[in-house]
């Protein structure tokens, strides 16, 4: 199964991909904003992620590989983690390489894992939890219509760093993501 943006493709992992993986995730800047990749990460560490990926594919989770179409290269991840199908919900996160930040690749990758969460799975809402310091995961949240239902503090320890965080805790609702694509693709259509 694959889902396909304009610049991307969200695809399952392959085992060739762990040479991306150590490039994108085994940088500081990057790491530092998760809870459970180490630092310094390692091909172990990549072969051990993309196994556990494939093994949980579409039962626990979906964990989709973000390829950047142009370069054929895997820059980054998106993922529905926690996936309670009785409940309808599902937790979301994200990375990317630091080489791609700031070219709206999340924004997109967000789009299309949000449609198919909501349309496919027929999900009625998606969870995300962020580091207080990581302004711009925050900026992303609210800009797809994450709302903030709270503040968790103390509670998550990034392995990377080894650092405590307080971090948000965001809910979409199926119905808000409904509003929200409608104003973003507005947006879109004025560019």
């Amino acid at each position: 199964m694959k889902l396909e943006t304009k610049r991307l493709i969200l695809r399952k992992p392959e085992k060739s991909d762990w040479k991306d993986l150590v490039d994108g995730i085994g940088k500081l800047e990057v790491s530092k904003w998760t809870v459970r990749i180490p630092y310094p990460y390692k091909k172990k560490d990549a072969i051990d992620f993309i196994n556990k990926s494939l093994q949980n594919w579409g039962t626990k989770s979906y964990n989709f590989f973000i390829e950047l179409k142009a370069e054929k290269k895997m820059i980054g991840s998106i993922s529905l983690e926690e996936l309670n199908k009785f409940n309808g919900t599902a937790t979301t996160g994200s990375w990317i390489n630091k080489k791609y930040w700031r070219k709206g690749y999340i924004t997109e990758a967000k789009i299309a894992i949000n449609n198919f969460a909501f349309n496919k799975l027929r999900l009625r809402k998606l969870k995300s939890s962020v580091f207080i310091e990581n302004k711009a995961s925050n900026i992303t949240q609210r800009r797809m219509g994450y709302k903030l239902e709270g503040i968790s503090r103390k509670d998550a320890k990034s392995k990377a760093t080894g650092i405590i965080h307080d971090h948000y805790i965001y809910g979409l609702l199926k119905e808000d993501w409904k509003k929200t694509k409608f104003k973003l693709n507005k947006k879109r259509e004025k560019i």
